[in-house]
């Protein structure tokens, strides 16, 4: 299996042969179910504070024969606080109270990460590689390009340190894709906060072996950069739909070939 590789001036000279990964069968279940884990790993557990609520004076006082008890006094017989001289204050501690506990509050020991077998993750990561490869399944994603699949950059693609030179060189090969990204930015649904309040589709995902790209990538619309080391399944399908559109460079793939 053989790709064109491209300069940056956006033509294609020269092939090269693609590693075996690519030629993996591409299991969609698994997929999903890899993303499903990844995205589970940045969920931030929530809870209250193991004691709130409960730090107070308050006790109940209902028994008959307990001192100071509530019992045929008019009052609710509820958690109060403790005076001087056998007196009751306000009603703490119970949900119903001013600065009482939640009633039923989420537990921060609760389990919100998906796990997943290591050798599942793996099978997993190299089908999603190998749906990079289907030019069906990049169309099938809504990606606004028509040719051959996956992109193969030159390594001159990882050294460009300015966002304006990797534009350039993406958009002669995947300019349609850049523009469908940029263009399709739009206010998210419902509450929004400053930090969250847009929605960008995804566009090109770029795949390197390291240097200046890493940064100088990292601010155009719609477009990720990841080095082999770091790369993860839901990079390459994200919303658990394979068959992202991928850039490759040379480096890139001759790590790809010793995973």
């Amino acid at each position: 299996m053989k790709a064109d590789v491209y300069n940056l001036e956006g033509t294609a000279g020269r092939k090269v042969d693609l590693p075996h990964q690519f030629d993996e069968e591409v299991r969609e279940e698994i997929i999903r179910r890899a993303v499903l884990s990844d995205e589970s790993m940045g969920y931030q557990p929530q809870g209250p504070y193991k004691w709130a609520g409960t730090e107070t004076s308050a006790q109940y006082r209902g028994r008959k024969g307990a001192y100071g008890s509530l019992k045929n006094r008019g009052q609710a017989m509820l958690p109060r606080e403790v005076r001087p001289k056998g007196l009751m204050g306000k009603v703490r501690r119970i949900p119903s109270a001013p600065g009482g506990r939640r009633a039923h509050p989420p537990k921060p020991e609760k389990k919100i990460v998906e796990n997943i077998n290591k050798k599942e993750y793996k099978k997993a990561l190299l089908s999603a590689i190998a749906a990079t490869a289907h030019p069906e399944l990049v169309a099938a994603r809504g990606h606004a390009y028509a040719g051959a699949a996956p992109i193969v950059f030159e390594d001159a693609l990882e050294r460009l340190k300015k966002t304006k030179d990797v534009i350039n060189a993406l958009k002669l090969v995947v300019g349609k894709d850049l523009e469908r990204a940029k263009n399709g930015r739009k206010a998210r649904s419902g509450i929004r906060s400053r930090k969250a309040g847009t929605k960008t589709p995804k566009s090109a995902l770029i795949v390197v072996s390291g240097g200046d790209i890493l940064k100088s990538a990292r601010n155009i619309a719609g477009v990720d950069v990841v080095s082999v080391e770091k790369l993860k399944v839901k990079d390459l399908a994200p919303g658990t739909h394979a068959g992202r559109l991928t850039v490759y460079t040379e480096a890139a793939l001759k790590k790809i070939g010793e995973m």
